[in-house]
């Protein structure tokens, strides 16, 4: 395999296997850029992995399109299978506690991916589980998101040192999980949010100290001045799954934080437009922005893909 600072990618990714990936920080800055290097092997056919029949159990309290999917394709690709622990349809619906649930699935599934509302289940997933858990989404992180985020502008930019992502809207776990990664990955984010909606400080000093002034990490109210000269300018939703009641109140707080042509221009002439879908087109992004040729917004989905590929090779050891 590929080289990366005078190591084999498989070397750096070793000591992921058997672990769990709960938060963009449990990654190194070298597995990052190892795991990057993978996904872009697997997405060109260069590098095929074969796991062996390993099951992967899906547990899934939340609504999910592009994670459900590009979780199951990934471990089909890996020679693997999906059982999809919905908990409408388990005892999990009926209240069977979470440490005799993890170690019964221990015993029938290689990972679990789990997407959910509180960090706190998945921690006691972690905590009872003998194999590996990963964050497929909680309300804190989003992180295998993130992980797609930076290899999509890796692949426009090539280097990622010194770029500069800007997100405007809710700081939710998108953003959470951008400023983390970012950190660890040298790049300057700016965030973007109405007062009353800004990312949660305990993520942002992490994030700060994570850097260790490498990057910078930045809070803004006013869109423009993050967007100012970015490479990269992301949105999501301003009403995540579970606030679907504070729409309007929401619609109205975030008047002015859509990303449309003219927020979008005074970005760097380069940059491109990313949002982690769905969208509400003319809301958080006009459809002028996601339909320009600056938009990646389909690369950025697709990248699940193969991001999620290669953690599920190095967490079960396939490398």
């Amino acid at each position: 395999m590929t080289s990366l600072n005078g190591k084999g990618v498989a070397a750096v990714l070793a000591p992921l296997k058997g672990s769990d990936f709960l938060s963009s920080s449990d990654l190194l800055p070298d597995q990052i850029r190892a795991l990057f290097d993978l996904a872009s092997q697997l997405k060109s056919g260069d590098r095929r992995i074969d796991l062996g029949n390993r099951i992967l159990g899906l547990i899934f309290t939340k609504a999910s399109t592009r994670t459900r999917v590009s979780f199951q394709v990934a471990m089909a690709r890996l020679g693997g299978q999906t059982v999809d622990l919905n908990p409408q349809f388990t005892q999990l619906g009926r209240g069977e506690p979470i440490q005799d649930t993890a170690r019964v699935l221990s015993r029938f599934c290689d990972v679990l991916a789990i997407r959910t509302f509180e960090q706190q289940e998945l921690l006691d997933y972690s905590k009872w589980a003998s194999i590996p858990v990963l964050n497929a989404l909680t309300d804190l992180e989003h992180p295998c998101q993130a992980l797609a985020d930076f290899f999509t502008m890796k692949e426009e930019f090539g280097e990622l040192t010194g770029k500069t992502i800007a997100y405007i809207g809710d700081g939710n776990n998108v953003a959470h999980s951008l400023m983390i990664c970012g950190a660890l990955l040298n790049v300057d984010v700016q965030i973007a949010s109405p007062v009353g909606f800004e990312p949660l400080p305990s993520v942002v000093n992490q994030a700060r100290s994570l850097s260790n002034n490498q990057s910078e990490i930045k809070v803004f109210s006013d869109p423009l001045q993050a967007v100012e000269g970015a490479n990269a300018v992301y949105t999501d939703v301003w009403a995540s799954m579970g606030q679907e009641n504070e729409k309007a109140k929401r619609e109205e707080a975030f008047k002015g934080f859509c990303v449309n042509e003219e927020l979008f221009s005074a970005a760097d002439p380069k940059a491109i437009a990313l949002h982690c879908l769905p969208a509400h087109r003319g809301e958080e992004i006009s459809s002028g922005v996601i339909e320009s040729n600056s938009s990646r917004v389909f690369d950025q989905a697709e990248n699940r893909l193969h991001l999620q590929q290669a953690l599920l090779a190095a967490v079960l050891g396939g490398l």
